[in-house]
């Protein structure tokens, strides 16, 4: 089988990470394989949402495979981080193919560590299984978020909460990730999917271009100046406005044809 599973229903890209006995962890062949399914993702016209998961029950991602890894990040010396800058972590999603317009939400079906983590928040809504957790143990390995994850705590939880889970290197629940906003929801494992299903069916009723817009300008305006925000947000927001798919859902409002009332 495969180590990285892509499957298309409608208009929803199902990514599953497939290594069920190693943790779903991440080695070269895996980071090969998901640019390939992150690639086809963006480039697929018929294709508005994906979903993330991993195989198994046990752990949605443990994050790099150390046995694949690490020789090669000693080898790289001090010029390793350079030699990266244009491809991150799990496929280049955590940066290189980050700015794909397409929403992406993660199905956190088991523990989530290290470079999982990063994975995780490289994706734009996270629900997490009530009875998952997040291991920030890779403090203890002597290594530190490098691929999007301090960023990206820091933009999510805010300073105090970053500097807590990175430097402390300890596991949270899930019920603390929803407490310090790592994910969005946590529900019964049960409900999982059927959750993450729900809410992509709710993003996709939007107009595309709408919805697109809409995460582009959010991550254009994170972290600058308010003026800054507020230009951008009118820039991007108005682009929006000459959709011709506006005036059919305005008058479908206006009748009483949109089930929103």
């Amino acid at each position: 089988m495969p180590k990285v599973l892509y499957e298309k229903r409608g208009e929803i890209a199902y990514i599953t990470l497939n290594r069920p006995d190693k943790r779903n962890a991440i080695d070269t062949e895996t980071d090969e394989l998901l640019f390939r399914a992150w690639s086809a993702f963006r480039d697929d016209p018929d294709v508005r949402l994906a979903i993330l998961t991993g195989a198994g029950d046990q752990a949605f991602c443990a994050g790099a495979d150390l046995s694949s890894h690490v020789d090669g990040w000693l080898e790289g010396g001090p010029g390793l981080g350079r030699s990266l800058l244009d491809r991150g972590f799990a496929g280049g999603i955590t940066r290189g193919l980050h700015r794909t317009g397409k929403p992406i939400i993660a199905a956190l079906n088991g523990w989530v560590i290290g470079g999982g983590i990063e994975l995780a928040l490289a994706c734009d809504i996270r629900v997490a299984a009530e009875d998952i957790q997040f291991g920030f143990y890779h403090m203890r390995h002597g290594m530190h978020f490098a691929d999007g994850g301090i960023v990206r705590l820091v933009n999510t939880c805010g300073v105090g909460i970053a500097m807590e889970l990175e430097l402390m290197g300890e596991p949270i629940t899930a019920a603390r990730a929803a407490e310090v906003h790592l994910v969005n929801r946590v529900v019964p494992r049960a409900q999982l999917m059927s959750t993450v299903e729900d809410m992509a069916a709710k993003i996709l009723r939007n107009p595309r271009v709408a919805v697109e817009s809409a995460k582009e300008t959010i991550l254009e305006v994170v972290g600058r100046p308010l003026d800054d925000q507020l230009r951008l947000e009118c820039l991007y927001g108005y682009s929006t406005m000459g959709n011709p798919e506006i005036v059919d859902r305005k008058d479908a409002f206006l009748e009483r044809r949109d089930g929103s009332r």
